[in-house]
């Protein structure tokens, strides 16, 4: 992700822009020569750097300092460098290129951490857990059922990727205003041939289309739409981190803890999940990021205004860099999750009672009870089994006291049968395995290509 927002591949790629213009233009009929285009391919990834840096200092104007540079080099090519265009010819079109190959490098990040989910819900979809809701116990779900929620979001995300990379436009050929004055008047006021240019540079630069119509600049909108995928990513991952935070205070789940790992300088006995909090901070930073790209595409003025640059050039990087870092966390703890299915059972066999409680009382006015007495017999029950657990802090004994009522004598001896975790769980396990089968192996299947990639964490 570094390079693709490097100097170099920024320049470079402008190079190869103006490449791309002036064969388009030789082949359509302008003056151009082989010789003067053999020259801008020998020179397209040796950028003299300190000559256009000299040059910016005094002109002001990073384009056509490069434009000076690249022709220092090519001198033979100098003067048909930049024939027709504007400035955003190359710096948005180069723009436009760099987050195709972000996106792209995005959607193999998320199609591994959705890899790795899917292998930790295939192994665990069957285990029993307890649910919350309001962070509250609720009714039983399965560990991979909760990953098939992760899994979800991410989908969602992948799709999103995946759809921008294949169809983000290029800018194209465009001119000073958007309005082709400039090539028009190259091609002695030949529509078609301005129109033939545009396809070919599109076509030479590996875009499908162009924008149909510009100001000077695409419209930023496009930085909004791709901001807005990146966000997605990170609020998905952030909900995956809080998710993991609040299993390890419960001690059910961790993210990886290397043997030599310190988790705190003060309490040496601390386990800090510092991966997980890694990734709350930084998706926090990509979905901020949103708004300023929102901001900026509304205050374009008429064809452009130069408001935006300095903004862009902060946000669309950083933006990709924070979000490559974010899946590259998640596969990271992915890859490493640690789950512990005795403290899982534990903490579920403490609440099931009380949610096994309407079974209990089904299955004992089928065997002849009355509903409202033993409804009544339940709620005793239960208050006294719940004051034991708050106050005095003791093991929940609410089965123990139905199971020694005369009351519910009828049904003693199957309540454990009753309250099996697997009872309650519904549908998760059928869930987990038709979600993966219809929902995530054509995803990845697709991108089987893209598998292999490790989630590494340097620091």
């Amino acid at each position: 992700m570094s390079s693709i927002f490097s100097d170099g591949f920024k320049f470079t790629t402008w190079r190869r822009l103006w490449l791309a213009l002036a064969e388009a233009e030789a082949e359509l009929g302008l003056d151009i020569s082989e010789d003067q285009l053999a020259e801008m391919r020998q020179h397209l990834d040796d950028v003299n750097y300190d000559e256009a840096a000299e040059r910016e200092r005094r002109v002001r104007h990073d384009v056509m300092a490069h434009v000076h540079a690249f022709g220092l080099q090519a001198p033979k090519a100098a003067p048909i460098i930049h024939l027709g265009a504007t400035s955003c010819y190359v710096a948005d079109n180069a723009e436009l290129i760099q987050m195709r190959e972000a996106l792209r490098l995005l959607l193999a990040r998320g199609v591994n951490v959705l890899d790795g989910l899917a292998r930790f819900a295939e192994k665990y979809g069957s285990l029993p857990t307890l649910g919350f809701t309001h962070y509250q116990p609720a009714q039983p779900t399965t560990v991979g059922k909760r990953a098939c929620l992760w899994m979800q979001e991410l989908l969602l995300d992948i799709e999103r990727l995946e759809q921008l990379a294949l169809t983000l436009p290029m800018r194209g050929v465009k001119g000073a205003t958007g309005t082709q004055a400039s090539f028009l008047d190259l091609f002695d006021g030949d529509g078609a041939k301005v129109d033939r240019l545009q396809e070919m540079v599109c076509r030479k630069m590996g875009f499908d289309r162009a924008l149909p119509v510009t100001g000077q600049t695409y419209t930023r909108k496009i930085d909004y739409a791709v901001a807005a995928v990146l966000s997605g990513v990170a609020q998905s991952a952030h909900k995956f981190a809080n998710d993991l935070r609040l299993l390890a205070n419960l001690k059910e789940m961790e993210e990886p803890f290397e043997p030599t790992q310190i988790g705190s300088s003060a309490m040496a006995y601390k386990r800090n999940p510092m991966r997980s909090e890694r990734m709350t901070a930084l998706a926090r930073f990509v979905i901020a990021l949103a708004p300023a790209a929102a901001q900026t595409a509304a205050e374009q003025w008429l064809e452009r205004t130069l408001d935006d640059s300095a903004a862009r050039r902060l946000t669309i990087p950083e933006g990709f860099l924070a979000t490559d870092g974010i899946l590259r966390l998640y596969q990271n703890i992915v890859e490493g999750l640690v789950v512990y299915p005795e403290t899982i059972r534990r903490r579920l066999e403490a609440e099931l009672p009380f949610m096994a409680t309407e079974a209990i009382l089904m299955a004992a006015v089928a065997a002849g009870g009355d509903r409202q007495k033993l409804h009544e017999k339940i709620r005793q029950h239960s208050q006294a089994a719940a004051e034991r657990v708050k106050v005095q802090g003791e093991a929940n004994d609410l089965l123990e006291r139905i199971g020694t009522d005369p009351a519910f004598k009828s049904v003693a001896d199957s309540i454990d049968s009753i309250t099996s975790a697997d009872r309650f769980t519904g549908r998760a396990s059928e869930q987990v395995r038709r979600f993966l089968d219809r929902e995530v192996t054509p995803i990845l299947e697709r991108h089987e290509g893209l598998l292999g990639t490790e989630g590494k964490v340097e620091v």
